[in-house]
């Protein structure tokens, strides 16, 4: 049973490498949010779980960490020269969310977290639409390096 759950576990991260090695940017950016949202999410369940499991400060503060690299590499990937205002605005963005994801660690406050996951839902769902309604083709090459 063990060698069986090595296998499956092998062959998922290998499909999720493989994902990302064939994703086109905007579908990498949209991975981006998703990851942030799956540590988001966590954060949240460390907060609602037990207050006498020692392991409980320790997966907020990874995955709070993890969701800041993350928005971080959504940062560092504005093109702030070709990207404009949206650029810029994105940028401040961003900065809030790792703001409140810090006071959220230093604090141990679970508000911040919900509030940085809906403002991270809505920017994902709306990169979400756009590359369904062709934003793959046109859209994301007008603003790539902008998201």
């Amino acid at each position: 049973m063990a060698a069986t759950t090595l296998n499956a576990s092998g062959y998922a991260r290998t499909y999720r490498a493989n994902a990302i090695l064939t994703a086109s940017p905007g579908q990498l950016v949209l991975m981006l949010y998703d990851g942030a949202l799956k540590a988001l999410a966590l954060t949240r369940e460390a907060f609602a779980s037990n207050p006498d499991d020692p392991r409980r400060i320790q997966t907020i503060n990874e995955q709070l960490l993890k969701a800041q690299a993350i928005i971080g590499e959504l940062q560092g990937t504005l093109n702030l020269e070709a990207g404009g205002d949206f650029a810029r605005t994105m940028h401040r963005l961003y900065d809030y969310h790792n703001r409140r994801l810090l006071e959220a660690n230093i604090r141990k406050q679970v508000e911040p977290v919900v509030e940085v996951e809906r403002l991270v839902r809505e920017l994902r769902d709306a990169w979400a639409q756009m590359l369904a309604q062709g934003g793959a083709a046109a859209g994301v090459e007008r603003v790539r390096g902008v998201a």
